[in-house]
């Protein structure tokens, strides 16, 4: 059984309660985890803002960075181990939990050089006065993360509030906490100072819920829906905390008559069943111009006919989804799409000799799909797509941004003028141009706008949202 780690120490829940650790490949449990509340989230904040006060506070930026890029390092020399325990947590493919752990290093390399790179400013302003702006941390950090992306979603909210010298505390998602403790682990024996990183493992409504309306924290990072976003918000509102959410997104690929169908056809149908479609930024909505629907569809369908589900070791193109209460979801949005009349375009298939006791979905393409249709407007994330025919420009635009969400989208075409306006156009806080996905993209600011959440994470901009400036000004007269 697996113990939470706390200012440098491992702890069991103090009431002694666990939650099991299943594999959504079998639906067996594998593991336990402790149960913790808000007495380990007291002893959590406590344990960060002593790391402040004692040897994590104390070192210079490089120092930091040093620590940093050595967790990074130390990362990939247990690149196999970290990939196999992601795996089974997670269900996706081996490759797919390779590349996780590959980014998750890369964020810890990209911030431990980052980490001396944050300069201050010199302000003129009035004579016999020197101004300066300097950044400093802001203090004990809280990061909720989500069941999805366990160890690149780690990597992308915790070590950017570490390169800024903030104690951290994280609250993993309940199905996939054993990545961040194995993490927490190498860090400490990388050089980490107790009590900069603390996690504590248990259920969101019990510890997420206590760390949101802890008065000990300064900063919230959440990602996962709109609904315990807004919470966690509401929550934060009462300490006057600053939050970040990415809140999901219901992303269009948009197609236009010229577009270059042999490189976006393989790219759209990667969009929406990497990570069996449970990603915010999955290409969820395909949007193609109707002189050219019916020929660019059929090649789309082509091509996900031959996606194939299977459990981690097969290494196909994806996994399960992640426990019963998401096979549900999905498995619902595709019924209901169906009992509606919505005609199926393809289907993918699942493997022969997955267990049967999996959370395993059948890819599907609907299409094409009422413009006011459940499945075009809402977030289903499960390898679900929804084709949506469209006119012209304007009617592109209008389609694209008939959504609340606003994270991501992609324009295809080879009009240049085209494809600067409607990316220009479409509100998201990420549009790729004749390509989709970053691959990790720690260097891109991301982040989304209406209901997508916001604040900006990854790159350097990420920086900026866990510090907080101080203006000096000094009279020498």
């Amino acid at each position: 059984m697996k113990q939470m780690f706390i200012g440098g120490r491992w702890l069991p829940a103090s009431d002694g309660r666990t939650l099991p650790v299943v594999s959504p490949a079998d639906g067996e449990t594998f593991d336990q985890i402790p149960r913790g509340g808000a007495h380990e989230v007291d002893l959590a904040v406590a344990a960060a803002r002593a790391s402040l006060d004692g040897a994590w506070g104390r070192l210079n930026p490089t120092e930091r960075g040093r620590i940093l890029i050595a967790i990074g390092q130390s990362i990939l020399a247990h690149e196999e181990e970290l990939a196999q325990l992601e795996a089974r947590d997670t269900g996706k493919p081996m490759s797919t939990a390779r590349n996780d752990i590959k980014v998750l290093a890369r964020y810890f390399e990209f911030y431990g050089g980052a980490a001396d790179k944050v300069h201050g400013e010199t302000i003129p302003f009035l004579n016999g006065h020197q101004v300066s702006l300097v950044r400093e941390p802001l203090g004990v950090t809280a990061h909720i993360i989500p069941w999805n992306y366990p160890a690149q979603m780690l990597g992308r909210t915790v070590v950017p509030a570490l390169a800024m010298g903030n104690g951290t505390v994280l609250k993993p998602a309940e199905d996939t906490s054993l990545s961040a403790l194995r993490v927490a682990e190498i860090a400490a024996a990388a050089g980490l100072p107790d009590g900069a990183l603390n996690v504590v493992t248990g259920l969101g409504e019990e510890v997420g819920s206590a760390l949101a309306g802890h008065p000990g924290i300064d900063f919230i990072s959440f990602t996962g829906s709109n609904e315990v976003g807004t919470l966690v918000q509401q929550a934060a509102a009462k300490n006057a905390v600053k939050c970040v959410l990415e809140l999901g997104g219901k992303s269009p690929q948009i197609v236009f008559e010229d577009v270059d169908a042999d490189r976006a056809v393989p790219i759209i149908v990667r969009a929406i069943v990497q990570n069996a479609g449970q990603t915010c930024t999955a290409g969820s909505r395909l949007l193609v111009q109707r002189s050219i629907y019916d020929s660019f569809v059929a090649r789309v369908a082509e091509a996900f006919s031959k996606v194939r589900v299977g459990t981690p070791d097969m290494d196909k193109d994806c996994g399960p989804v992640m426990n019963p209460a998401q096979h549900r979801r999905v498995q619902r949005y595709i019924d209901e799409a169906r009992a509606a009349g919505i005609p199926v375009i393809a289907e993918g298939a699942i493997e022969d000799g997955v267990p049967a006791t999996g959370y395993y979905v059948k890819p599907t393409i609907f299409g094409p799909v009422p413009r006011d249709a459940a499945l075009a407007r809402e977030e289903v994330f499960g390898p679900v797509l929804a084709v949506l025919p469209f006119d012209d420009e304007a009617d592109a635009i209008r389609l694209a941004n008939g959504t609340d969400y606003g994270l991501l989208a992609a324009v295809w075409t080879e009009n240049s003028g085209r494809l600067h306006r409607v990316a220009k156009a479409v509100k998201a806080g990420q549009v790729f141009m004749n390509c989709y996905g970053a691959g990790g993209g720690v260097e891109l600011p991301f982040g989304g706008t209406r209901r997508s959440g916001h604040g900006r994470e990854k790159g350097l901009l990420a920086l900026e949202e866990v510090s907080a400036t101080k203006t000096l000004v000094h009279y020498h007269g």
